[in-house]
């Protein structure tokens, strides 16, 4: 049985764009991946484009790195918005805040 290497563009929730930002953080592998940290690759981004990212980006690298780190994640996990709801609920209040 040939087993085939996952390559970034298989995992779910990332595009054309998410691939370019993984370049530019010079990340080129699954394996690479694996051992990021994805607020630490958010923090790098901002710095790199001299711009703050959206948080969305933020949420899809969480996704990018779950499936990097285990392959058999569930399904829901491997969306981008699963981890947005994630972080906002992790922080009472903001929610609101963001309303106004």
């Amino acid at each position: 049985m040939a087993t085939t290497t996952r390559q970034l563009a298989d995992l779910i929730s990332v595009g054309p764009a998410m691939l370019r930002d993984f370049e530019m953080l010079g990340i080129r592998s699954v394996s690479q991946l694996a051992k990021q940290k994805p607020k630490r690759m958010y923090e790098r981004l901002s710095r790199a484009t001299g711009q703050r990212q959206d948080p969305c980006v933020l949420d899809t690298f969480c996704a990018a790195v779950a499936q990097a780190r285990n392959p058999r994640l569930p399904a829901e996990q491997c969306e981008w918005w699963y981890w947005s709801r994630k972080r906002k609920s992790a922080r009472p209040g903001k929610r609101d805040e963001e309303k106004k």
